[in-house]
């Protein structure tokens, strides 16, 4: 059967029109009523479920554009924001805060007070304790004169002194009493008319000791703390005078 003969057995279908090339050419044919033709190949799998999806997600987008209020805002409109005043204190100004930083800056300065003065008492009881020259006592640890006069242990005589860049004998025990209240003239005659003598065998550590020309802090036992002569330093030292004056002060 020819391709011309095949279609023409279609035709009887309902109204058509043919176009033919014999010899297996290309038929092209419309139809006005059914179609009797090879359906085109279905897509399947991802291609067939992207094609659906990107048709559906335009459909909605042109349905949601097309939905949209339309919102028009005249030529002359104004925007009004409201204002406020807005103020600032600066903190030289703010009395709270003022006050908050003062009683941070008096508490850190109590602290560092009360650390330098555990410092300086670690300080006095520890050179009490390691004098090098000789041997202290143990009745002079802890003594409040013996505890003052040593902070000073190295300080270097000299003559007419009386602070810790330097001392002389008188100046020396002049300095440590002052400190607990006591005032003594610069003079070593003049402080043995200080106070009240006691015997040798009742002195203290604390006492004033003295002999003409010179005057010390007896240390306990044979011991002493002085400014002594020339080319020394403050220290404790073997008592050498034959017999000191004892003398007890406050």
């Amino acid at each position: 059967m020819t391709p011309f003969t095949e279609l023409a057995q279609n035709a009887a279908v309902g109204r058509r029109t043919a176009v033919a090339a014999a010899g297996g050419a290309l038929l092209v044919s419309t139809f006005g009523g059914a179609l009797v033709a090879q359906a085109a190949p279905v897509e399947t799998g991802h291609a067939k479920m992207n094609s659906v999806d990107l048709n559906a997600l335009a459909t909605q987008a042109r349905e949601a554009l097309s939905n949209a209020p339309v919102v028009s805002v005249a030529p002359d409109a104004e925007l009004n924001v409201e204002k406020s005043a807005v103020s600032v204190v600066s903190a030289a100004e703010n009395e709270d805060y003022q006050a908050e930083l003062a009683e941070a800056e008096a508490e850190e300065a109590a602290e560092a007070a009360a650390a330098e003065a555990a410092e300086a008492a670690e300080a006095a009881a520890s050179t009490v304790s390691t004098a090098s020259s000789v041997d202290v006592p143990a009745s002079a640890i802890g003594n409040s004169v013996i505890s003052i006069a040593s902070r000073y242990i190295g300080v270097p005589y000299v003559s007419g002194g009386s602070s810790p860049s330097g001392m002389d004998c008188s100046g020396f025990t002049k300095y440590v009493f002052a400190q607990l209240g006591i005032n003594l003239p610069h003079s070593s005659s003049a402080q043995a008319g200080y106070g009240t003598q006691v015997p040798a065998s009742e002195a203290q550590p604390g006492d004033l000791m003295w002999t003409p020309g010179h005057v010390s802090i007896y240390a306990g036992g044979n011991t002493m703390i002085d400014a002594s002569k020339p080319g020394t330093v403050v220290d404790f030292r073997t008592i050498w005078q034959s017999n000191p004056t004892f003398i007890r002060l406050g």
